[in-house]
């Protein structure tokens, strides 16, 4: 079975688990490294996100003596969740990534072309996730506590990034939940923040129907994973010397990482956009030229002949269709 046909059966018994693990009273924790919605009343566990935002929202002092030993524990789970399974959680588990390789799906049987950017506009675009990240230490951060006798924040940008992420209007959705599909009108904190969240999910839908992975690469939750790109448990290694660059692996990769097919010298190939959906390997007509790794163990790998028998079977379906045509 191909390794995307395994991957997406995988996403979804994660999505149902995510959305709908609470109908058994089922969840993981408040720690999880993947975009899980704290807005789905049935959730199976939530984002690290939320409850990290609400962390940096109280007093300093109050955090760094009254919840310190919580905040600690909160950082050490997340940090334990990440450091096994890397950057899977982004590929494998991710709600909104399972709704965006769903939308190409959708494209792909519609026989839409992909669209891609070039490298050096993602290269561009490539700060915007860290400067999220920095945004929703900081705004909360500026709510409880006041630097330089600026004034304070309101209470309404407590949670900025949970605010804004597409996962609060569209995930809840899957209940019947439609409260967060509107604009609050409340002041003008929530009327902004509203329509920002109303503006990215219709850009998140958008973009992601056109260009596969589209959210990923601004994902402040990626920017986080990163951290654990060179020592989690999971990796992706290359062997540069038995790279041919014949480009296979790019055209498969979701996020279009050029370095996966010109990259010769580094082992590591997790890089900041690599959401480990092994789909590199499994294009790749090399023996062990790429290979996935669990505490250094190689649980996949890429081979020639596995390469060929996907090929045939491509070939198989295609005279198959032109047939019954």
């Amino acid at each position: 079975m191909k390794i995307d046909r395994i991957r997406l059966i995988v996403q979804f018994f994660l999505f149902i688990f995510f959305v709908y693990g609470g109908l058994l009273s089922l969840s993981i924790g408040n720690a999880i490294p993947t975009m899980t919605c704290i807005y789905v009343d049935s959730r199976g566990g939530f984002c690290f996100l939320y409850p990290f935002q609400r962390y940096l929202s109280v007093p300093l002092n109050v955090l760094f003596k009254g919840t310190i030993i919580g905040f600690g524990i909160y950082l050490g789970t997340f940090a334990i969740w990440a450091f096994v399974f890397n950057k899977s959680w982004c590929g494998w588990a991710c709600p909104l990534g399972f709704l965006q390789d769903l939308l190409t799906k959708l494209r792909e049987a519609l026989n839409i072309d992909v669209s891609r950017f070039e490298w050096i506009t993602r290269y561009r675009f490539s700060s915007v996730k860290y400067i999220l990240l920095v945004l929703l230490i900081l705004i909360p951060i500026g709510i409880s506590n006041s630097f330089f006798g600026s004034p304070r924040l309101p209470g309404d940008l407590a949670v900025p990034f949970c605010q804004i992420c597409p996962g609060k209007p569209l995930l809840p959705l899957f209940n019947g939940d439609f409260s967060n599909v509107k604009i609050d009108f409340s002041n003008s904190v929530t009327i902004v923040m509203t329509v920002l969240s109303m503006g990215i999910a219709g850009l998140f839908l958008a973009g992601s129907f056109f260009k596969r992975r589209f959210m990923c690469a601004y994902c402040p939750m990626a920017a986080m994973l990163s951290i654990f790109d060179k020592f989690g448990l999971i990796s992706l290694k290359k062997q540069g010397s038995k790279c041919t660059r014949c480009g296979n692996c790019l055209r498969a990769c979701p996020m279009d990482i050029v370095e996966i097919a010109q990259e010769k010298e580094k082992v590591n190939m997790v890089t900041q956009d690599c959401i480990l959906c092994m789909r590199c390997i499994e294009v790749c007509p090399e023996n062990d030229a790429l290979r996935a790794t669990f505490c250094g163990k190689t649980i996949f790998r890429s081979t020639a002949q596995g390469f060929l028998k996907r090929q045939q079977a491509i070939a198989k379906k295609m005279n198959k269709e032109k047939t019954e045509l």
